[in-house]
Formats: structure tokens, C-alpha cells, sequence
């Protein structure tokens, strides 16, 4: 039987307009189709980043010229983003199927990601979002609304929220059930829109949760077999942009917990996605991960020709 992956793709990669993601969309669903009709099962969870800083800042604008306007709580933002980015790849599927006579359904799922409500993340919060403010503004935004700020790089202050590691998946289930049925599914967009259990009920909280360890979760709990991260490089390397640079092409979890300590993956950048290969690789044995680009995803999955991450 062919393995179930869930693939990892980057808000990055979708470009920074509606237009630009729409091409963006287009390309990846060329990539992903190679792997359908090679008979694999397929979750995508997409990243957010440029575009729920869009819909938040249009809000806040929004705000500021009509205070009637409410401002939209930032999870409430992911969800919108969940469904148009959804939108915008399942569009592209079913098109692209269509053309290579594929008869894979696509279906997108808005999905609940539920932390804990006293992670310690939620007392430091360090992912900015939205706009840029002077200090003044700053401080009469916070008093008024109890966010909290932080200068950044001499642009201004800007409103931080937590970014809590993923507990669950509420709506696994539904997706399982998909996947198995042989549906390519759309889930977990920005890395979930965050909730936490409170008396059997939940209820979403401003966070935004990391996406490649919302898909190394996601992946956990669905049972896939392989966790697949795509980035602007076809393989990890060490020693990056350095005359020793070396790129590597299958590892140990252990050789991975190595080249963090020496410090080789840059924080925001490749290091949570190694992370989060570990994390996935380790909950069962005979995982993998890989990470790899996108142009190479293929290849990565049928040739190993990617960095992977193993036991």
C-alpha cells in the first residue's frame, strides 16, 4: 500500500497578494498531482503568515476609520485564512485533476487546534503581527485593549502574541476518515486556529501556533506515515552559506539533536522544522520525515532525494 504523507507548505510560498497565490497555488498543485496519481494519500497543511497579517491589518485599519467596526480577534483571522488559501488550493487541485484526468476529490477542513491554556507561552509572547505603531500609540493601544508590545528592530512597536505548542487535533477524525477514503485534503491552515478545553467546551484564544509542528502533529495523530516540509531548499545543510557547507541527505534523530546543539539551523527559519521532523519521527516507530523544496517534492518522497529524518 502506498504511505500516507502529510505535506507541509509554506504562507511564504503563496506569495503576497491574492493574484500571486492564485499562480502560486497553480504550481504546487502540479507537484502534489504527481504524487496523487502515483497512488499516494495526501493531507496539506498550508502556512498563513503574509496573508493573516493581511486580513488582521484590514481589519485594524478598518478600525481606525469607523471605531463602530469591530476589531477581529486574531483567531477568528485564521479561520478566514484557512478558508480562502483552502479556497485557492483545492480550486487548483480539482483543476489541475481535471486536466491529467485524475479523479481525486479535494476537500478542505477548517480545524481547531487545541493547546494548553497554561503553556508557558502564553506569559512570553514573541510572534508579531499586524502594524507597526510609534510607542505612544503603542501604549494607548495596549491599555485599551490589554495587547502586548514589543520594539522591533527600530521600526516601531509591534503587538506580540503566544505561539503554544500543539496539543491535539480536534477535527482528526474527519480528516482521517477523509484521507482513507482517498480525499486529498486541505487542513489545518496557519497551524490551526487555537483553542483550549474548558469543561468539555472550547474556545479559541490569540495565539498563532507554528505550522510545521501543527502538521508534525497533525501527522501524528492522522497516522501517516511520512511528514514531508517544504522550504526554499531541496536539502538541509550544515554549515550553511559557509565554504564547509555541507548538505545532508538522511539522518538519525539523534545526528538532527547533534547539529542543533552545534547550532547549524537558524531559529525562524530551519531549526522548527527540524524540530518538528523530530517530534513527528519519534512519536511512533518507522517514521520519517523529509524536508525538501517544493520543486523537489517528488522526487523527495519517490527517490529519497531530500534530507531525511529517521530513527
Amino acid at each position: 500500500m502506498k504511505k500516507q504523507l502529510v505535506i507541509a507548505l509554506g504562507g511564504n510560498a503563496l506569495g503576497n497578494t491574492p493574484d500571486e497565490q492564485k499562480e502560486a497555488v497553480l504550481a504546487a498543485a502540479g507537484h502534489i498531482a504527481s504524487l496523487v496519481k502515483d497512488g499516494y494519500k495526501i493531507v496539506i497543511v498550508h502556512g498563513n503568515g503574509p496573508q493573516v497579517g493581511m486580513i488582521n491589518l484590514a481589519f485594524e485599519l478598518a478600525y481606525q476609520q469607523n471605531s463602530e467596526v469591530s476589531v477581529m480577534p486574531f483567531a477568528e483571522c485564521c479561520g478566514m485564512s484557512q478558508g480562502y488559501i483552502g479556497f485557492h488550493l483545492q480550486n487548483a487541485l480539482q483543476n489541475t485533476f481535471v486536466e491529467q484526468g485524475i479523479t481525486t476529490h479535494v476537500s478542505t477542513a477548517i480545524t481547531q487546534v487545541i493547546v494548553d491554556q497554561h503553556d508557558p507561552a502564553f506569559q512570553n509572547p514573541t510572534k508579531p503581527v499586524g502594524l507597526f505603531y510609534s510607542e505612544a500609540t503603542a501604549e494607548k493601544i495596549a491599555e485599551a485593549r490589554g495587547y502586548t508590545f514589543v520594539e522591533d528592530s527600530g521600526r516601531g512597536f509591534r503587538r506580540v502574541v503566544p505561539s503554544p505548542e500543539p496539543v491535539d487535533i480536534k477535527e482528526k477524525g474527519t480528516i482521517r476518515c477523509l484521507m482513507e477514503n482517498g480525499d486529498v485534503v486541505v487542513a489545518c491552515g496557519g497551524g490551526g486556529i487555537p483553542v483550549y478545553r474548558e469543561n468539555g467546551k472550547l474556545t479559541s484564544v490569540d495565539a498563532v501556533i507554528d505550522k510545521d509542528k501543527a502538521a508534525a502533529k497533525l501527522a501524528e495523530v492522522i497516522n501517516a506515515d511520512t511528514l514531508i516540509i517544504l522550504t526554499a531548499v531541496p536539502r538541509v545543510a550544515i554549515n550553511f552559506g559557509k565554504p564547509e557547507q555541507k548538505w545532508l541527505e538522511r539522518i538519525t534523530v539523534a545526528e538532527a539533536r547533534q547539529y542543533i546543539k552545534e547550532g547549524h539551523f537558524a531559529p525562524g527559519s530551519m531549526l522548527p522544522k527540524v524540530e518538528a521532523a523530530i517530534k513527528f519521527v519519534e512519536s511512533k516507530p518507522g517514521r520519517e520525515a523529509i524536508i525538501t523544496s517544493l520543486e523537489n517534492a517528488y522526487q523527495a518522497v519517490t527517490e529519497d532525494n531530500g534530507t531525511v529524518i529517521c530513527s
